[in-house]
């Protein structure tokens, strides 16, 4: 039987990608590959008339059709860099975005010693914190069942469960935190429409969008902290949407934090309000 060279096999569903108006095809078309056949990129590129065995190359077409339906490569890989640590993602949970690296840098300012992530998801955020913080203790939460699911697996094989404690909640039954940070669902109901199909039709549209302002969730959860004297936070951090950051600001104030900044993203988009108790 003869086998179809890797460049061959690559061209043919970088095209069949490009056609499906896949926004980066051969970068896709590579990682698949590389997937498929257990070898590196590199080494892919370095023997590009290298025979690809039938096995793997039916693991490649199927990948391939994967993302012809627009299925995210995290999910068809089954995971996710984010900082230093690799985090397996599904379809329980949303992939974790370069943008929610922010509250992990924040975290990394404020040196905390106690840490409250909330809406943990995949645990990307409580673990990237535990990860680079080793003197910090984290609490996690999520309302999802399964996503806690995903985030307990995630710790355990990163050898970080001994600092990271996961409850199935919005808020802990009590506490006192140095830094509470959240990345909750902010898209709003006409936003959801226009998202990409690899959001909108694959990811867990209660971790993207709260209802139709955007801000249900935050709203909540701010609400929530303001109500209890069992909970407590010297600072608080949380991921928004574009041109959400005033109001929250204003949200965050009321909930009792005196000192607020509003910082960008790499884009510029006004994306984390961070909160700061007064001395």
């Amino acid at each position: 039987m003869v086998s179809t060279p890797v460049s061959d096999a690559l061209g043919a569903a970088v095209d069949a990608l490009s056609a499906a108006s896949v926004d980066t095809p051969r970068l896709d078309a590579e990682l698949l590959l590389a997937e498929a056949t257990g070898r590196t990129r590199a080494q892919l590129a370095a023997s590009p008339e290298a025979g690809l065995e039938p096995a793997a190359g039916r693991v490649f077409a199927e990948f391939v059709r994967r993302r012809l339906r627009r299925e995210p490569i995290a999910y068809i890989l089954g995971r996710c860099g984010f900082r230093r640590i690799e985090l397996s993602v599904d379809r329980r949970v949303l992939i974790p975005r370069p943008e929610s690296e922010l509250l992990v840098e924040l975290a990394l300012e404020i040196k905390p010693c106690t840490v409250l992530d909330v809406g943990t998801g995949s645990g990307a955020i409580a673990l990237a914190v535990a990860d680079e913080l080793p003197q910090a203790t984290v609490v996690a939460t999520d309302l999802y069942a399964d996503a806690l699911e995903v985030a307990v697996q995630n710790a355990n094989r990163l050898g970080l469960s001994d600092r990271v404690r996961f409850e199935a909640a919005s808020l802990p039954a009590s506490g006192s935190f140095d830094l509470l940070l959240a990345n909750l669902p902010y898209v709003t109901a006409r936003e959801w429409i226009g998202l990409e199909p690899e959001l909108r039709e694959f990811e867990p549209r209660g971790a993207l969008t709260p209802g139709p302002t955007g801000l249900e969730a935050i709203e909540a959860l701010l609400g929530e902290f303001a109500l209890r004297d069992d909970i407590s936070a010297r600072a608080i951090g949380l991921e928004v949407g574009e041109g959400q950051a005033p109001i929250v600001a204003g949200l965050v104030r009321r909930a009792g934090f005196e000192d607020v900044t509003i910082r960008p993203d790499l884009a510029g988009t006004e994306r984390v309000v961070v909160g700061e108790v007064g001395l």
